[in-house]
């Protein structure tokens, strides 16, 4: 007999509150396999919800896989010098996993939808370490950037496929606290690559990083084939090939226009290419999507006010978010206010913080006001930060600065996990790893927009002339503006 994650409509919880995901509707103990006996011992030992320990595994995963992402960021110089090649060069070993964690996200959405997520989840987890270990040993700049960016594409299927968990095995009105925690890895999991990078590689070196993280990719893979259920396949349903293909090569020519345009030049050839060939391929995608019988991105969602306006609104919180903390050490740093790595690090460390402990407490107010009122005040929060950053001159305080930057996180630890349990709700339960990779997507394009416009605003800034990244954090704040603009428009769940 086959365990496998049932439909939430066939999980009973009403009088039997220790039933959780593994309930099949008979007597298990004469006829399943012994794993699953000693799952349910150790789990009635430790007294932990199977579905909790299922959400801590994958969360685990997802932030293995993405932490290391940014981790080079602040290390490219010294990476380049020891590789022979430019920073310019090594730049793609970060932008190049940004894109594929982002682009590729959709077909593994679908593919766990049609083959099941544990499948999808628990390759990711082999395939990211095999990459890391690869990466560890790369020789120059073209096969760290091969091999960091293959890492990505694995490790971005432990994405959909945790958020396909969570909405499977909890229903609507208890999603919110287990989607915060989500959105702390994804959102946090890069900030915490880029605060911790640099302490990192000057401690023990870039390689021994990607030593370390394959094997904990590895214990992982061992971890989830023992622990995680299987989800339903759905039957008669073929894999959009074509779509996936098109929306791949649209999404990272977009993408990759926007993060190297400063780089190339705005109006040079190969940006002006790239957004053409984006555009092209983008509309033929679309083409595609209204024809095929089994699409990957069902285009009906973008006109369903909960799930267009949820990821829009992150979409632009993303952009002032993840654009304002690029811009942030370089604020503190020898542009700016002239402060040493490891101070840097320990103010900028307080935004993810802020993140991990407000996200959880929000869930539990989000359920009693909505994700409405959540989405409003966490952009709110958001601009509030890119204000505050926008007014910093030389004289700052450390105080102010913690402000400033904690703000950013707690109005994304209040909006992040509401919006994206609205937008799961949203669509049925057979499109829950697409819907979710769509939202890693537009999370993604957000991210890398922010990073490329804001880092091209503030390109003439230094010590003596702050007003470049005054106006960098005020067009952060117009972004953030627009997500409170979006988010006022979802209607909330209705609880009674």
């Amino acid at each position: 007999m086959s365990w496998r994650l049932p439909r939430r409509e066939n999980v009973h919880r009403g009088t039997h509150p220790s039933v959780s995901v593994d309930a099949a509707g008979v007597d298990e103990l004469g006829v399943i396999p012994w794993p699953i006996l000693l799952r349910k011992r150790l789990a009635q030992k430790v007294g932990i919800d199977h579905r909790w320990a299922v959400l801590w595994v994958v969360l685990s995963g997802l932030f293995t896989t993405g932490f290391t992402i940014t981790l080079l960021v602040v290390s490219l110089d010294r990476i380049s010098g020891e590789l022979n090649t430019t920073t310019t060069v090594l730049t793609w070993a970060i932008t190049g996993p940004m894109l594929a964690f982002g682009v590729v996200g959709p077909a593994f959405g679908k593919a766990g939808d049609l083959w099941g997520h544990k499948r999808i989840f628990v390759g990711g987890l082999l395939f990211a370490g095999v990459f890391s270990i690869a990466s560890a040993m790369a020789w120059d700049a073209p096969s760290l950037i091969l091999f960091r960016t293959l890492a990505a594409t694995a490790g971005s299927a432990c994405g959909p496929s945790a958020m396909a968990y969570i909405n499977r095995m909890f229903d609507a009105g208890e999603r919110v606290k287990p989607l915060s925690y989500w959105s702390f890895v994804t959102a946090g999991a890069p900030v915490i690559g880029v605060v911790l990078g640099g302490p990192l590689v000057e401690a023990v070196g870039w390689r021994a990083i990607f030593f370390v993280q394959a094997p904990l990719c590895f214990a992982g893979f061992v971890v989830a084939v023992w622990l995680l259920p299987g989800t339903d396949r759905i039957p008669n349903v073929k894999f959009d090939l074509w779509g996936s293909v098109t929306l791949g090569v649209g999404a990272s020519l977009l993408l990759a226009a926007i993060s190297q345009g400063r780089v190339w030049g705005w109006g040079s050839a190969a940006t002006i290419g790239c957004l053409l060939v984006s555009l092209t391929t983008i509309l033929l995608f679309v083409q595609i999507e209204r024809r095929t019988a089994a699409p990957l991105v069902v285009l009906q969602w973008f006109r369903t006010r909960n799930f267009a306006f949820p990821v829009l609104s992150q979409l632009f919180t993303n952009f002032a978010y993840m654009g304002g903390f690029f811009l942030i050490p370089q604020v503190l740093g020898e542009r700016g206010l002239g402060l040493g790595d490891a101070t840097k690090g320990y103010l900028v460390i307080s935004r993810p913080l802020a993140f991990s402990l407000i996200a959880p407490l929000a869930a539990l107010v989000t359920l009693r006001v909505g994700e409405r009122s959540a989405g409003v005040v966490g952009a709110i929060g958001v601009i509030g930060s890119m204000l505050l950053w926008s007014g910093v001159g030389i004289d700052a305080g450390y105080l102010y600065i913690i402000g400033a930057t904690a703000l950013s996180g707690i109005g994304l630890g209040i909006s992040s996990p509401a919006l994206t349990s609205l937008m799961a709700g949203s669509v049925s339960e057979n499109d829950l790893g697409v819907a979710g990779a769509m939202q890693q997507l537009m999370t993604q394009l957000g991210a890398v927009l922010g990073s490329a416009v804001l880092a091209t605003v503030s390109v003439a800034a230094d010590p003596g002339n702050m007003g470049p990244f005054h106006v960098a954090f005020l067009i952060g704040a117009a972004a953030a503006a627009a997500g409170c603009v979006c988010s006022a428009f979802v209607r909330s769940t209705p609880r009674t």
